[in-house]
């Protein structure tokens, strides 16, 4: 088992060197998916544990000796956010396991956010009497961008929101699916993609977000509502021929 601890919690070592055995048996679970997140409580401090399902058999060889893990990006990608300034739930560790000499189940540990919802309930808007949210957000959106942060799953569910002294706070979760690249208008306007469901709030944000990186407003708008579209298009084909196979 390959191990790495944020030296930041130490007191916390042996709690995560049990999570293998413990995970089956204890917390509690906030999603079950592909993967599985729970939340345990350790000396009044909730913490957060994302298990990765066994990749398939190829991915298995790749993540063991070409490729670094989902878990091992996560966790390095939230140090460098967090150095960067922006907010992520603050990295613990991250466990590896493997079975036969290749990779089987790993682990990412944070600090659990419970104070925070996601944008997610912002989807259908509606914009009026949500502007500095969607203001703020595109703003925030910018930031990244301009620092080369690229999330590759900037989603409702990735994004969570709250408030600090009058503003808003948006934090990033599930980062292991992240590029730190130049970021132009075409592949910023794009990022919006998932994001929403309301052209009245997407040509809003697309303007913030115009304005925070010195864009032309018609030219971001144009291509946010172009993204999006295409986007929604692709979506439905896809449910389309998924029903037509079952």
């Amino acid at each position: 088992m390959k191990l790495v601890l944020n030296p930041s919690f130490e007191s916390l070592r042996t709690f995560v060197e049990d999570i293998p055995a413990l995970f089956e048996k204890e917390g509690h679970t906030i999603y079950k998916g592909r993967n599985e997140i729970k939340v345990f409580e350790v000396n009044g401090i909730q913490i957060n544990v994302k298990r990765y399902k066994v990749p398939i058999l190829i991915n298995r060889f790749v993540y063991s000796f070409f490729r670094k893990t989902k878990a091992s990006k996560a966790y390095f990608n939230a140090l460098r956010l967090i150095e960067m300034g922006f907010v992520t739930p603050e990295p613990i560790a991250y466990i590896e396991e493997k079975s036969g000499g290749l990779l089987h189940i790993s682990y990412f540990i944070s600090i659990h956010s419970p104070q925070l919802k996601e944008i997610r309930e912002y989807y259908w808007g509606p914009l009026q009497g949500n502007e500095t949210l969607f203001a703020e957000f595109a703003h925030f959106t910018g930031a990244l961008h301009d620092k080369g942060v690229y999330h590759l799953d900037y989603s409702p569910g990735n994004v969570l929101v709250g408030k600090e002294n009058g503003h808003f706070v948006f934090s990033l979760v599930d980062i292991n699916r992240m590029k730190f690249i130049p970021v132009g208008i075409k592949l910023g306007c794009r990022n919006f993609e998932r994001m929403f469901d309301n052209d009245e709030v997407y040509s809003f944000i697309a303007s913030e977000y115009a304005v925070s990186r010195g864009f032309d407003k018609s030219a971001s708008i144009d291509l946010v509502l172009k993204f999006k579209s295409a986007f929604l298009k692709k979506n439905a084909r896809k449910k389309r021929l998924k029903s037509a196979l079952k």
